[in-house]
């Protein structure tokens, strides 16, 4: 973990800068070169996955469920985890105001600010705490669990940066912003399970 708040300081300072990553561009121009219309549309599609008209709608239905099937305060962890790293991002790209790349012709036009990629935090943070969730009531499947969750998080990672929206630094620093905020609440879950333990589920202490 200090790790990677020192490495994800190192960042920030570096783009607070103005300082340009060679790199950056260097992976970008090398990714652009495997496109193709039929991974042009698999992006498109995998990318709208981190969409807020996608997360939105799932971040209401799992506060809903999570009322329903457990109880209110738990369902507001999940809200605030969400609100959090929604916040959290907006927050970030006004502070660092880094411009978006445009190398080549893009599919897809966004006009807020690049660092960090908020599509990489929002996944992390919202697939991330479901899968953990998720991981509390069908422990035999963790594995499962967490591995589709985090292939589901890297590939819309990878789509921003396929689709050339985001450099691959602000993929980076959206997933470690959203991994700290993401262990933050899932802290809180954990107190909260040791409080009053969860009903239902294969084991009522976090793994």
């Amino acid at each position: 973990m200090s790790l990677l708040l020192f490495g994800l300081a190192n960042l920030a300072e570096e783009v607070l800068e103005q300082e340009a990553f060679a790199f950056d561009e260097a992976i970008l121009l090398w990714v652009n070169q495997f496109s193709s219309p039929v991974l042009d549309q698999v992006m498109l599609t995998v990318t709208r996955l981190g969409d807020p008209d996608i997360v939105v709608p799932l971040t209401c239905i799992g506060v809903v469920w999570l009322w329903w099937r457990w109880r209110w305060r738990i369902a507001a962890i999940f809200a605030i985890t969400c609100i959090g790293g929604a916040v959290l991002s907006t927050g970030f790209k006004l502070l660092f105001g880094k411009e978006r790349p445009a190398l080549w012709s893009q599919l897809i036009t966004e006009t807020s600010y690049s660092f960090p990629s908020g599509h990489a935090l929002g996944s992390m943070v919202l697939y991330g705490f479901s899968s953990y969730l998720l991981v509390q009531c069908f422990k035999s499947h963790k594995w499962l669990i967490y591995g589709i969750a985090a292939l589901l998080i890297g590939s819309i990672g990878l789509s921003r940066v396929y689709l050339g929206v985001h450099w691959p630094t602000d993929v980076v620093a959206g997933y470690s912003i959203g991994f700290l905020w993401l262990s933050v609440c899932i802290g809180l879950f954990q107190l909260e399970v040791r409080r009053s333990p969860l009903r239902g589920c294969d084991r009522d202490v976090p793994s």
